[in-house]
């Protein structure tokens, strides 16, 4: 367990700037920084960073928070992973009490699966460097790719030993379930029921997703055995789904932002030796088709991506199959072929750095010189084969979301294949139509198959269970009222006269209790109430913020809660929209009241409906008929007094 105190310094010392660009290129707008939402799928940057109030959030899909939860829902971490994710980045120690049998199998099966591979990935270096057969096979066989050691180091490489189950032993032995071993495919089981290692006789390349945990593995053998795969790779699991990861993406984030290019190959030894020619913008799809996913990831650190596959036919195959994907998702894209012959990393060991570097900046194209000169090249003189590459390109164009863009490639396009811009033009807007049909199809079934997308409101749910019965005008009223009480708790909202000569500023938090307190009123959402409760009880205090305080809460429940209310804090609710809050907050004087009223006559009307109710159920003729009679009409009145209140106090511009 981590300790209040640290976890006060964790949230003090962490940057959300800092970390939110670990994951996402940010630029400055202003005092706030922006960047293409994580969450979903945008090609118009609505995801804001604010380091002020170390909150984000997009205005397009809701979500964000403080940098925890910034953290456990894009790496998908639980509250503590989060915090010591954090506390390693910032050089924070963690002083922890050792945990019970108990507390060990609460931290629940994801966590579990990524201790195994964390030690897994140890236990892979140790054999290459401090094992014998490590060091001649693993090491040796690294080395003699022209790899240098401290490269190897920091891709983490490693070797499995050929005993077919001398990792399987040592991980039950150490106390690692077997059920997990299987699960990230470390080993499987056999009939009799032993342990065997799958990557056995393997060199391994670990697979780190966007924060650097290990997520898969990926083997390739040493031997010559003609019916073993080359390459092995984990399975999908929880931890794991190569459609989202890109290898090397870890290593290489950084570099892609400073550059603003990232180069995209195919296997694992392609990306590690341009890292070692000085090239470190570089991901691998893992020998996997493109995916959307992936191209959505890569979005979110650079628009411009140079397609870099190999000069043969079936290099050149991989690089068309690619273009189409990531000109729909608005990239601007490169292709790069290398000498028929050579890959990257032959390429690599052929060419120092420097004739590396020259060679791409020299020969990259763009993808439509590209396509037309690889397309046109078997087309020759044969009309037809020419009709079918326009239309291809036509296609491609299509798929342009930029309309400027669009418009630009259709120039370039008529000159290129000598065909009246006219028609281009015609073909590209039928393309597009057809294109767009087909797509609001294809997201109709989606959408139809998921969960439907979760209100503003439901952005960020609670961990805990707060489903009531209770009238829902209630619950808006009170999410306003705690909101006014994040935000603007401490500000004053009014000034009461004491005497001729004195006045007293009345804040937010003093006046709400007066009103609660004066008309026997709780909250009756029971976090609203918990937050509430610790407002009053620190209210006293000269340095007390909410908006600090509730969005740093170490109630997970309560933090959520208070950062999404900060996304949006110049207006309060439907009612006030109309209504933008000055620096002097000399709209609280209005706001504050009428929201109150109006909770007092959501109460009511509660309770009207529900005696309403019960003399339906009773005899007209019952004494108890009439004693509720007038209770109904003593609502009444009190209704028309409040209604009149609300007309007073409201605010109208």
């Amino acid at each position: 367990m981590i300790d209040s105190k640290t976890i006060d310094e964790i949230y003090n010392r962490a940057d959300i700037v800092e970390v939110v660009s670990d994951f996402v290129s940010l630029r400055k707008a202003g005092v706030n920084y922006k960047g293409l939402c994580p969450f979903h799928n945008e090609k118009t940057p609505s995801f804001v960073v604010s380091p002020s109030k170390g909150i984000c959030h997009c205005f397009s899909c809701g979500k964000g928070g403080n940098v925890i939860h910034f953290l456990m829902e894009h790496e998908q971490m639980t509250y503590p992973e989060a915090l010591r994710w954090l506390a390693q980045k910032y050089n924070i120690r963690i002083e922890e009490k050792e945990l019970s049998p108990q507390e060990l199998e609460a931290r629940g099966k994801r966590e579990s699966l990524f201790i195994v591979n964390e030690w897994a990935n140890n236990y892979f270096q140790d054999n290459l460097y401090n094992n014998d057969e490590g060091v001649t096979y693993g090491l040796g066989y690294l080395r003699n790719r022209g790899l240098r050691d401290d490269i190897i180091r920091k891709f983490q490489l490693g070797y499995c030993l050929q005993q077919n189950d001398a990792l399987g032993k040592t991980a039950i032995k150490q106390g690692y379930k077997e059920e997990f071993l299987i699960e990230t495919g470390l080993c499987s089981k056999r009939e009799n029921g032993t342990l065997y290692d799958k990557y056995h006789g393997r060199i391994i390349f670990p697979v780190h997703n966007l924060s650097g945990k290990v997520v898969a593995f990926g083997g390739r053998i040493l031997s010559n055995d003609k019916k073993a795969a080359k390459y092995i790779n984990s399975p999908e699991s929880e931890i794991y789904h190569k459609s989202f990861e890109l290898y090397g993406i870890h290593e290489a984030k950084r570099a892609i932002t400073q550059k603003d290019r990232c180069y995209l190959v195919e296997g694992y030894m392609d990306v590690i030796s341009m890292h070692q020619c000085g090239i470190e913008n570089v991901v691998a799809s893992s020998g996997t088709s493109l995916t959307e996913g992936q191209i959505r990831m890569l979005h979110r650190f650079t628009s411009n991506i140079t397609v870099l596959y190999d000069g043969d036919p079936a290099g050149i195959h991989a690089s068309l199959r690619g273009i189409n994907m990531l000109l729909e998702e608005g990239m601007n894209i490169k292709v790069l072929l290398l000498p028929d012959g050579d890959d990257p990393d032959s390429f690599a060991r052929k060419h120092n750095a420097a004739e590396y570097q020259e060679y791409m900046e020299s020969h990259q194209e763009d993808f439509l010189t590209f396509k037309t000169r690889v397309l046109l090249k078997d087309a020759q003189n044969d009309i037809h084969k020419r009709s079918e590459v326009i239309n291809d390109i036509i296609e491609s164009i299509s798929l342009i979301p930029d309309a400027v863009t669009r418009s630009v490639y259709i120039q370039e396009c008529s000159r290129l294949l000598n065909v009246k811009e006219e028609v281009l033009v015609m073909q590209t807007a039928d393309k597009r139509a057809s294109y767009s049909s087909s797509k609001e199809r294809r997201e109709t079934v989606q959408n139809d198959a998921e969960t439907p997308p979760q209100s503003e409101t439901d952005t960020i749910q609670p961990t805990q269970d707060y489903s009531l019965n209770t009238n829902s005008n209630i619950l808006k009223m009170e999410k306003e009222i705690i909101k006014l009480i994040v935000l603007y708790g401490k500000q004053t909202c009014m000034e009461v006269e004491l005497s001729k000569t004195e006045r007293a500023a009345v804040s937010v938090i003093d006046y709400i209790q007066t009103e609660f307190n004066a008309n026997n009123i709780a909250f009756t959402h029971p976090l609203y109430q918990k937050m509430w409760s610790e407002a009053l009880e620190h209210s006293d205090e000269e340095n007390f913020n909410p908006s600090s305080y509730f969005c740093s809460h170490h109630d997970l429940d309560i933090s959520k809660t208070a950062t999404s209310m900060m996304g949006n804090d110049y207006q309060l609710s439907d009612w006030f929209k109309h209504i933008t809050l000055t620096p002097t907050y000399n709209k609280l004087s209005a706001i504050v009241p009428t929201l109150i009223q109006r909770l007092k006559m959501s109460i009511v009307e509660e309770k009207i409906l529900d005696i309403r109710k019960k003399m339906g159920q009773t005899d007209s003729n019952d004494t108890a008929y009439i004693s509720l009679m007038k209770d109904f009409q003593q609502l009444i009145k009190i209704k028309k007094e409040l209604a009149q209140k609300c007309r007073q106090t409201n605010i109208s511009l």
